[in-house]
Formats: structure tokens, sequence, C-alpha cells
């Protein structure tokens, strides 16, 4: 039997594994210098002033939704084809989630749904760049701009896609980047939040750190003395996990364009076949290829996934519609909300894309796909 293809994995080599083992050997695991070093990578990559190091992609997003001043009675709008946590995070703050219909080509939000959906409770949209293709931005911030509402981008597939020449993260108001081993880089678990605005930053220091500020009469009381001003969480990353990220950004371009090399291997040898649906891209953007997703336009889905898996193709689902589970069942959302999401998700397979990938690995899955299908 042929090795097993996962949809997913980390790429380290030993200069990551260097990294943590160097600052297993400084006198900092946590609270440290790497965190600030990992944190400027990210700020100057993308291009923002300040960016904010939480210990995973959900921490970030509930603190976001914390400086943002979400809370009870206050409306969310955000996709149904995404993570939980997506709209998890609204929930954790006392918010309500209003899920909007996706684009039935891009697969995003979109926009038009968005102003559907809008009430006079809503507060904040939460697009997310679903599969690392950038939502349309613009479109949202005029949105937003008109409607007097916060934007909190889940780029969690997204670092290192660029939407109209700009890099994720330059647009909306605060925006989330995720580093759970599967994504664009990885720091083991881990996230961040980027923003140019300096009262969110704040906020975000303060909510990932107990709630614990310093403030300007302490040495009136002594070295030692701080505050907790409001009930913040200790979600804050490591220093093992900063040093892995920091020696993982240096790689990202180079993982960037590898995952479009593949993508394009995928396009060039499925276009036209029949009973596959190819994902299409959004004008003036380049996609991070987090994941490849493709339609199976008449072919039995669950057929399908257990003849890959059993060929050892790691073939996966991203994702159930978010309002299916039970919990949101139960909250009253109803199957049927957002029906071009619903139909999108029961013909949806993703197939294997990674930076450790060869194009023999390729080949494979298109060759087995192909078989199957047939």
């Amino acid at each position: 039997m042929s090795e097993f293809i996962s949809y997913g994995r980390q790429s380290l080599d030993e200069e990551d594994i260097q990294a943590v083992i160097d600052t297993l050997r400084s006198p900092n695991l946590t609270q440290g210098p790497k965190i600030a070093e990992f944190e400027q990578a990210i700020a100057d990559y993308v291009g923002v002033k300040y960016a904010v190091a939480f210990c995973n992609g959900t921490a970030a997003l509930h603190g976001a939704c914390y400086a943002a001043g979400i809370g009870e009675g206050d409306e969310v709008i955000t996709s149904p084809i995404t993570f939980a946590a997506s709209a998890n995070c609204v929930r954790y703050v006392g918010g309500t989630v209003v899920f909007a219909d996706i684009d039935a080509e891009t697969y995003n939000i979109d926009p038009m749904q968005i102003r559907a959906n809008l009430t006079k409770k809503t507060k904040a949209i939460i697009p997310v760049d679903f599969t690392g293709q950038p939502v349309d931005m613009d479109e949202i911030m005029d949105i937003a701009s008109e409607h007097n509402l916060v934007v909190i981008e889940d780029g969690a597939h997204s670092l290192g896609a660029t939407y109209k020449g700009r890099k994720v993260g330059t647009t909306a108001h605060m925006t989330m980047f995720s580093f759970h081993p599967v994504k664009p880089v990885t720091t083991g678990e881990g996230g961040i939040i980027v923003t140019n605005d300096v009262h969110y930053y704040n906020k975000l220091l303060k909510f990932r750190s107990h709630g614990i500020e310093q403030v300007p009469y302490s040495q009136e009381k002594g070295g030692w003395y701080y505050e907790m001003t409001d009930l913040g969480y200790n979600y804050r990353m490591t220093d093992l996990q900063a040093a892995l990220g920091v020696s993982q950004m240096k790689k990202l371009d180079t993982f960037i364009d590898r995952r479009q090399e593949l993508a394009k291997l995928y396009t060039e040898a499925l276009q036209g076949v029949t009973g596959i649906i190819l994902p299409k891209q959004l004008e003036q953007t380049e996609s991070g290829w987090h994941l490849y997703m493709i339609q199976l336009e008449n072919a039995d889905r669950r057929q399908m996934f257990d003849a890959m898996r059993a060929a050892n193709i790691g073939v996966h689902v991203h994702y159930i519609p978010v309002y299916w589970h039970p919990y949101y069942q139960e909250l009253g959302y109803d199957k049927g909300l957002c029906p071009v999401a619903e139909a999108w998700y029961e013909k949806a397979l993703t197939l294997p894309i990674h930076p450790g990938l060869t194009n023999e690995d390729i080949a494979r899955v298109i060759q087995i796909l192909k078989e199957k299908i047939g």
C-alpha cells in the first residue's frame, strides 16, 4: 500500500528545530523576547503597525471581539462555511451570530448577503478568507463604513495571500492569522491579531494577560505594582511557539509559491473532467491555497470519500455549515438558512495540498480521483 497522503501538514526543517532548542536552553520559555520578535516579523511582513500573539487562533478571535466592544444584544455577520471558531468567538462575548450566504463561485461570504442581513443591532462583520482566497474586502469595508461597523477578518487560511496587490491583513480593522500545523506557517498552536489601530492594540494586550496592565502611577505604589482593570484571560503564546514562528516566517513566501504550483497542477489536470467543478478565484487576488476544494456534480460524495481514503488519499470536507451543529440548532438556527452554502457543502471535497507534497504525490491523487469518479 502506498504511503498516506494527508490533506495538510506542517513543513519543518532543522533550522526550525534548532530555533526551538535554542529557546529551551534560554532563560525564557514564556513572556520573553521571542514573542515580540515574532509579532514584529508578522507586522513587517503584512505591513501593519501592530501585532498581538495569542496561544491559538480562536483565542485571538475572542480577543478581537472583546477589543471591538461586542456584547449582549449585538449582532455579528459571518459565513457559515468556516470552522466553528469564526462564530463561537461572538458567542464568547455574548453576541448573536448572523450567518450570511456565500458566493457560489468563490465560496466566500457574499457582500450582497451581508447587506441583506444588516439590522440596527449589527455591530461587526467577520468575513472569512476560506481556503486562503481573500474575500471581497473593498466591498465589505464600504458596507462597514456606511453602517459604522467593525470588520474582523478571519485570515486563518490566508497569511501570505494578496488582494488587489495588498497583503491580507492591511485592510480590515483587525485580522486574525492562525498557526495550527496545517496553516501557511506553524507555531504548533497559535494565533495573532494584526491592526493599525492603537486602541485595539492596547485592548488586545490587556485581554490576553488576565486583564492586567501597568498603570501610570505604578512607581508611586512600588516597582512591582500592577492592576487588573478588566476580566481578561491567560491567552499568552509561549517563547517556544514564537521561536518556531520566527523561523517559519523566513520560509512563508516559499511555502506559498509551492502551494500555488500544486494548485496549478490540480487545475490543469482536472480542467474539463466530467463531474468535477473546480474552484474559481476572485479577480485581482492571489490565494494562499490553504485548501484545494472541488465539488462533485454527480458522484456520491460519501462513496468518493471512502474510496479515496481506502486508497490512502487523505481527502477531507471543509466545512459542515456552522449552524448545522447541535449547539447552534439548539439556539434556533434552522437548516435552509443559507441555501447556496448548504448546496455547496453537499458536493464539497478537499484534496491534499501542502508544501511537503511532490509532483508525483499530486499525480497520484489526480489519477485515483479520475479512476474513482469514472
